[in-house]
């Protein structure tokens, strides 16, 4: 009886295996780490990636996203896909300079400033990006800018004099170095913190983009965005290499599919997100202001010293990917 009963059962659930395709006996079921908000334009991206691939493998492909840090935190995620505990995540390059300096390429002010620099300075480092990826185990599936940095503060800022002693939220090697430059006192504070640290007087000015500013909310504690456009630093989703392998044939190509449609739907959400957010915090009551002469000349000047000491550090592969990047 116990006999026939299994027999039975196993019949129906082969029928209805073979019925759907086959999909229910191999599924795939991966982790995304990310540690903005679901609400962010990159999650949003990712988000449509899931759905893609989900749709393109008919359910048999299924990508979890773990938005805000609720997997792992900002500095741990390239590890922990490295390490395959989760086979994919979305870093931001410009975290993990000091690690590899040309993951900072996009994190120097005023190399880049505006969305078509961006893209041909990433079209001059994607090369040496998934060489580097490669070498660590590790795949780039795609590459979004953020909108351009610009600077909140409290107070008023004429200059990078009015700068000096205040509490500065540094997020990477290149924000911590501006910090110094004009004398701020950098403050380690990641992007699920931000708010906390506002709230309680940990930090008092940043230097981030629009994007972040509506996400942080940062109109309930500072009044004043300077529109510095100093840089577009790039988010990446990385993948797991061995991960990757393991996939048949056609859950690859989805993942790549995928990921194509979400480099060129990111960059073009990019531009109208700075639109949209620089809008957002106007009416916020947050005054969106250009920099003024003075401020500006002064950040520029930041920005030459850091690209000095970048390449310095750099070495050959930081004056060829320069050099790759202003030839084009």
């Amino acid at each position: 009886m116990k006999r026939r009963i299994f027999t039975t059962a196993a019949l129906g659930f082969a029928l209805a295996g073979s019925l759907a395709g086959g999909p229910a006996f191999a599924q795939t079921r991966w982790d995304l780490a990310s540690a903005y908000p679901a609400t962010n334009f990159h999650s949003e991206n990712m988000a449509q990636l899931v759905a893609d691939v989900d749709k393109a493998t008919g359910g048999a492909f299924k990508i979890t996203l773990h938005s805000n840090a609720s997997l792992f935190k900002a500095p741990e995620i390239k590890r922990a896909v490295q390490g395959a505990q989760a086979q994919m995540g979305e870093i931001i390059f410009a975290n993990f300079q000091n690690e590899w300096q040309i993951y900072g390429a996009d994190g120097q002010p005023f190399l880049a400033t505006s969305f078509a620099d961006a893209k041909k300075l990433y079209a001059a480092q994607k090369p040496m990006l998934e060489k580097k990826l490669g070498e660590q185990g590790m795949m780039l599936l795609y590459s979004v800018a953020w909108p351009p940095q610009g600077l909140y503060t409290k107070k008023p800022i004429e200059s990078a004099a009015d700068l000096k002693g205040i509490k500065w939220r540094a997020y990477s090697p290149a924000t911590a170095r501006i910090a110094e430059l004009v004398g701020a006192q950098p403050v380690t504070v990641q992007a699920a913190e931000f708010s906390q640290a506002l709230a309680t007087g940990v930090v008092e000015s940043t230097m981030t983009s629009g994007a972040t500013g509506v996400d942080s909310k940062l109109y309930e504690h500072l009044k004043y965005y300077y529109d510095l456009q100093a840089w577009l630093p790039k988010n990446a989703v990385i993948v797991n290499k061995k991960a990757f392998d393991g996939l048949n044939k056609g859950n690859q190509e989805a993942l790549l599919k995928a990921g194509k449609d979400a480099e060129d739907r990111g960059w073009a959400a990019a531009e109208k997100v700075n639109e949209d957010t620089l809008a957002k915090l106007k009416a916020n009551g947050m005054q969106v202001l250009p920099p003024s002469p003075q401020l500006k000349a002064d950040m520029a000047k930041v920005g030459d010293t850091m690209l000095k000491e970048w390449l310095e550090k750099a070495g050959p592969e930081g004056k060829t990917l320069v050099d790759a990047y202003r030839s084009k």
